[in-house]
């Protein structure tokens, strides 16, 4: 197992988002004792947004990209191998304003390719990464789930399966900001949303 460990925080050490995710693939880890992982951590490296020169340099052909549009390219190509070679992903996912943050939105933005990780065909859009189990580790401060004010899960639904990745399992840790005692019944969640997925 390739286990591909993607922590969209902009907090490093402090982050519970990054701390469900550590959770996560430690659990997968211990079922999986020769997995390899990979982690990429955009506080540490964040990706470039996904602006009008790297728009350029996607739409011009490989052989006519200037030294610096090939290199603009390559930042994304890193990310999709990344994505390609993982049997399982883990997301850590704090929620922004009622959404993802920008650190996971420019990762996305990256490795949803036309012709690479999705193609249009007669029978509409079909997603090239399938196979794949990906866990989202959600952190939040407030309780969202299954509410209207919870814009996350449904739009990392749609996005993930639109790149053929359904197999979604989002682990759940809330009320974090609500005082020590619902934290720790959030961190506990987590624990049995997990429990739960990996059954």
């Amino acid at each position: 197992m390739n286990i591909l460990q993607i922590n969209a925080s902009a907090r490093r050490e402090a982050s519970n988002s990054t701390r469900v995710a550590n959770s996560i693939v430690a659990r997968l880890q211990a079922a999986n004792p020769a997995a390899g992982l990979t982690l990429r951590d955009l506080a540490v490296t964040p990706h470039p947004v996904l602006d009008e020169a790297a728009l350029g340099a996607l739409f011009t052909p490989a052989e006519q990209r200037t030294a610096e549009q090939a290199a603009r390219v390559a930042l994304d190509d890193a990310l999709i191998a990344e994505v390609q070679a993982a049997d399982a992903i883990v997301l850590g996912v704090p929620m922004y304003n009622f959404g993802v943050p920008v650190q996971l939105k420019n990762w996305i933005d990256a490795i949803a390719r036309n012709g690479v990780t999705f193609r249009y065909t007669e029978q509409g859009p079909e997603g090239l990464l399938q196979g794949k189990t990906v866990y989202v580790a959600l952190a939040r401060g407030g309780s969202y789930r299954g509410t209207a004010a919870d814009s996350q899960v449904p739009y990392l639904k749609t996005v993930l399966g639109f790149l053929g990745m359904t197999n979604v399992h989002f682990i759940y840790a809330e009320g974090l900001n609500m005082g020590a005692e619902a934290a720790e019944r959030g961190f506990a969640q987590a624990e049995a949303d997990l429990a739960a997925a990996l059954a």
